[in-house]
């Protein structure tokens, strides 16, 4: 009977500690009832937040396009305008996607984080549970009975310091936990803080994207209504006919730039051949050879390699290469590539390594650009947000040139690409 009174006097104050410690533990049906009310005042400040995102951008867009109502009789400033502030927004798009990317990491992270440290406080609550039931059953390590049945005064001090190990290591042990636990809660917050900014991210995603679309719709129906007007007013006929030369115009001041373009790269490479010709001729004679078997080194730029898909995010031709029926009025029937549709701001990569030689903005192409590759062929990028290239720049096959869009003339998000082989376009499904 005296050994487990001594017993239960050596569980007590590792029993009040523990004891202690889940003493902060709340009934669990009043915890659950409290959890609900608070998951409830979440999802209501949640849709709060949402509904004022979604106000806030609305009210941007609308001062923007309200801004813009004085180009209105000027329908190429107008949509060209509407242009700039899509571009921009894209931009604004393409950033936030990118932010909500690496939240979704930082979260995956933060939660294998708790997953381990939830998984480490349940084993150290096991491995203390298991300690408790050891010390209770195991009566013959009563600490006063070691002490009071040591033969020596070396036997004494060898149990008191055993006694005293074993108490440090409970007490070790029991803060361990503790920190185990404070870490669980940490953690717990911190993954709680970052769903809210990953929330409020995919609300400003949303919130650009219906910007996106109401520019989209208000450039669409300036379009149908300059159509309209053609159509439907004889009387108007005349007016609107200049705007529209303009635009057939601007093609083919657009034609001709791409054209004179290639001819001042052949004039180019034509002076540098004659130019490293005339040079190896002077070397020669130099040194006392025959000019007439002297050779260059010059070597123009060659085309190697075939062509790589130029929006690596969409595989689908909305209008192929050809005679077609015309989109929309003052747009070619006679389509001189493809148009890849796809969603404002993805990725538009160059389909071959080779030189910017044209990289500006359209009123017809919009945001464009050209490469030059080599072996008298180039390929054309149209109707994009923004570009990533100027004139003069080297590019690499694969590399990052701008970013999808509806610039120019255009009623949708795609990219207009074309290849030019010899001063001639191509169909381009016949080298992709």
């Amino acid at each position: 009977m005296r050994n487990n009174y001594f017993k239960k006097i050596q569980l007590l104050p590792l029993a009040l500690a523990l004891s202690l410690c889940f003493t902060t533990v709340p009934n669990l049906a009043a915890e659950k009832e409290k959890q609900s009310i608070n998951n409830s005042k979440q999802k209501i400040d949640e849709n709060k937040a949402k509904i004022d995102t979604l106000e806030s951008e609305q009210k941007k867009v609308n001062e923007k396009i309200k801004d813009l109502e004085a180009l209105k009789s000027d329908t190429a400033a107008y949509i060209k305008a509407l242009d700039q502030n899509m571009a921009e927004v894209t931009n604004e798009l393409i950033t936030i996607n990118n932010y909500i990317t690496q939240k979704q990491l930082d979260i995956e992270f933060t939660q294998d984080q708790l997953a381990k440290a939830t998984q480490s406080e349940s084993d150290q609550y096991a491995s203390m549970k298991l300690r408790i039931k050891f010390m209770y059953e195991k009566g013959d390590t009563n600490f006063i009975d070691m002490i009071l049945n040591a033969k020596s005064w070396s036997d004494l001090l060898n149990k008191a310091e055993y006694i005293s190990r074993i108490t440090k290591y409970d007490r070790d042990k029991l803060a361990e936990y503790e920190s185990t636990r404070q870490l669980v809660s940490d953690t717990q917050t911190q993954l709680q803080a970052e769903n809210a900014q990953l929330l409020d991210l995919q609300n400003q995603e949303v919130a650009k994207q219906q910007s996106l679309q109401a520019l989209l719709d208000q450039k669409n129906q300036e379009l149908a209504a300059y159509k309209e007007k053609i159509s439907n007013a004889q009387s108007e006929i005349a007016s609107q006919q200049s705007k529209i030369d303009d635009l057939y115009e601007d093609i083919s001041a657009q034609e001709a730039n791409i054209e004179a373009m290639e001819r001042e790269i052949e004039r180019q490479e034509e002076e540098a051949r004659k130019k490293a010709e005339e040079e190896a001729r002077r070397k020669a004679e130099a040194e006392g050879r025959d000019p007439d078997s002297a050779k260059s080194d010059y070597k123009s730029r060659t085309m190697t390699g075939g062509f790589t898909w130029p929006v690596p995010s969409s595989g689908r031709i909305s209008s192929g290469y050809g005679d077609r029926e015309s989109p929309t009025e003052g747009a070619s029937s006679n389509h001189k590539g493809i148009d890849i549709a796809a969603p404002s701001g993805s990725n538009v990569i160059a389909s071959a390594a080779g030189t910017v030689v044209i990289a500006t903005y359209s009123a017809s192409a919009g945001n464009y650009v050209m490469i030059s590759h080599g072996s008298g062929t180039y390929t054309v990028y149209m109707h994009m947000s923004s570009l990533n290239v100027s004139e003069g720049d080297e590019v690499s096959q694969g590399e990052s040139i701008g970013s999808v869009g509806s610039t120019g003339y255009s009623t949708g998000p795609h990219l207009h690409f074309g290849i030019r082989k010899n001063g001639s376009y191509v169909n381009p499904e016949n080298y992709l």
